[in-house]
């Protein structure tokens, strides 16, 4: 049986910023569009960590059970390390998905909009099938794509959507930002397990890019995150401009991935990553909310 500071390990420390910051953003976005409901920014919140939390369990239960966590840099694995059952690990990121579906039929309830079921069903299908299933697309280099789409334009637009019942063009860009860095987090991540992942047949987008592609494409995303930055507080205020903050921790870590860090240099790499999102959301909802 696990402890309880194993089990925290499994949920990740990362995952508070990558859940929180869809949506304070998206709830900036829908300030803006004239329209906030607390509660429903709340739930929005509860969906994105039980989601969140379940993906962390399940890529640590099917990374575990297919053996692909033998060589690790990053933090223990519950699977991998032999501190818990599969089946437990699995049951824990079930009922995770349980609690996001529970909260996110609450979403709809209250917003009135029902399709959106279909949106929260391939959700959770996403979070289980990228490491799980027989064929998972975190071992087709897709990983990244999906982060983009769900944890960026989805999470941010989709909280936007049912508060303000509109998707505006500061939602989109604020979308864009944010997935993103959403993204940078998971190919600073690849970008760590890169031998491994080579060694076991692990075919992330990273290891198809190679050492040098990978950074080059983190650079890349740092500055299309700081160039969307601008815009929005171009169209919106400049107090938006707060945001920046979050920016300049991104600009940190993409020195240090430029400066070719590996290994364990990446742990931070990924904590200054996982933190930037969080900043430059919350400074851009509070450069917002006093304009």
């Amino acid at each position: 049986m696990a402890t309880p500071s194993q089990w925290l390990a499994g949920a990740r420390p990362r995952t508070l910023p990558a859940a929180v910051s869809p949506v304070v953003a998206g709830s900036g976005a829908a300030y803006v569009a004239g329209q906030v409901s607390p509660l429903v920014a709340v739930l929005c919140l509860v969906v994105a960590l039980a989601l969140q939390v379940g993906v962390n369990y399940a890529n640590d239960y099917s990374d575990g059970i297919r053996g692909t966590d033998a060589v690790r840099v990053g933090p223990m694995r519950l699977v991998g390390s032999g501190a818990a059952r599969p089946s437990s690990v699995k049951r824990a990121a079930f009922s995770s998905f349980g609690a996001a579906a529970a909260a996110g039929l609450a979403v709809v309830w209250l917003s009135g909009h029902w399709w959106l079921v279909v949106v929260g069903a391939a959700a959770i299908l996403a979070a289980w099938f990228y490491t799980g299933g027989k064929r998972p697309y975190g071992y087709a280099g897709l990983g990244e794509v999906v982060v983009f789409v769900f944890f960026g334009l989805v999470a941010v637009m989709g909280t936007t959507y049912v508060q303000a019942d509109r998707v505006t063009t500061v939602s989109f860009v604020t979308a864009v930002a944010v997935g993103l860095v959403a993204c940078q987090v998971l190919v600073a991540n690849n970008l760590r397990d890169i031998t491994g992942d080579r060694e076991v047949g692990k075919r992330t987008l990273a290891t198809r890019l190679g050492d040098r592609g990978t950074r080059v494409l983190y650079l890349v995303m740092s500055i299309v995150v700081a160039v969307a930055v601008v815009l929005l507080a171009a169209v919106t205020t400049w107090w938006a401009l707060l945001a920046l903050g979050g920016v300049l921790m991104l600009g940190v870590a993409t020195r240090s991935i430029v400066a070719g860090a590996t290994g364990r240099d990446l742990i931070t790499v990924l904590a200054l990553t996982g933190m930037s999102e969080l900043v430059m959301s919350f400074g851009l909802s509070i450069g917002w909310l006093i304009r």
